[in-house]
């Protein structure tokens, strides 16, 4: 009995120390993030987009995007900043709607896949076995068929708009991430921490969740962030072709709105300014992600 007490004690003091130790880990992230300045500065500018999204989703900003307030196509200038449409609406003001709709898409598309993925990856790399090749087979299956059809026929299947966009996205995008967690948890599983939960009878989920994931989870945080700028561009080409947002403007929409004016007429504004807007949101993930990335990485870590 006291054999027994003694060994819970010291997984407890494990578990503390393990807890201490993620809490230091963190900080030093944070401490390796705040002295790149230009993960810094793409931090910055993702906040500004996010600042944006939110005073859209509360109806404080793009609101009027519907509203005509000049001429069909007239050219940036003191009036209208990014000119206006083919409908006289303003073109920023569509601009900043589809920071929204890209903001929503990033969100809810990793909301489904993440969750997916690390169920997945997590049962597969802890229990072996069957359940490993189950879902080994299986996402060998999804990752065999090219992305843009596997996303195309998601979308025809759901139905055009956004709550489509969100599925297609979410249901495509996991397998990466479960490749890479089911690698950590085989990597974790026998370690000594997991042993000593195990000594004290400690159960399959417990260990796996309270235990192993949480030691993963840069993993995640990562992934997110390829994530969220990979739906961002899979939204614009699922809208380009006509099969992804409808009846709101977004940056795809908007892209495909104008690319036969843009030759006909030379009516460049709207296409350049979806496609800046998309583009410094991306770059600014990619910037935030190899941050990231270096910030987690053991090797780097001492340097």
């Amino acid at each position: 009995m006291q054999s027994t007490t003694t060994v819970g004690n010291q997984v407890m003091t494990k578990e503390k120390k393990e807890d201490s130790s993620r809490q230091s880990l963190w900080w030093d992230v944070y401490k390796r993030v705040k002295k790149d300045k230009m993960a810094m500065a793409s931090i910055t500018i993702i906040a500004i987009y996010f600042l944006i999204a939110l005073l859209c989703f509360l109806g404080v900003l793009g609101a009027d995007w519907a509203k005509e307030v000049g001429p069909s196509y007239a050219p940036p200038g003191s009036d209208y900043l990014f000119g206006t449409d083919f409908l006289g609406r303003d073109v920023l003001a569509k601009l900043i709607y589809g920071v929204k709709v890209a903001f929503s898409v990033g969100l809810f598309s990793a909301c489904i896949s993440i969750p997916i993925g690390i169920t997945l990856g997590a049962l597969a790399g802890y229990f072996g076995g069957v359940v490993d090749e189950i879902i080994v087979w299986f996402y060998s299956t999804v990752s065999s068929i090219p992305s843009i059809m596997l996303l195309m026929g998601i979308s025809l299947a759901v139905g055009k708009g956004l709550f489509a966009v969100y599925m297609a996205l979410g249901l495509t995008s996991w397998v990466t991430l479960s490749r890479l967690i089911r690698g950590e948890v085989i990597k974790h599983k026998d370690r000594e921490y997991v042993q000593a939960a195990t000594s004290i009878g400690g159960g399959h989920f417990r260990k796996l969740f309270r235990h192993i994931l949480p030691n993963v989870m840069h993993i995640v945080i990562i992934d997110f962030s390829l994530q969220f700028q990979n739906a961002i561009k899979a939204e614009v080409i699922l809208s380009y072709l006509g099969i992804g947002v409808q009846g709101v403007p977004s940056w795809g929409t908007m892209i495909d709105d104008a690319k036969n004016v843009w030759m006909s007429k030379g009516v460049w504004w709207e296409m350049a300014g979806a496609t800046a807007f998309m583009f410094v949101l991306v770059l600014a993930f990619n910037i935030m992600g190899d941050a990231l990335r270096d910030a987690l990485d053991p090797k780097l870590r001492g340097k």
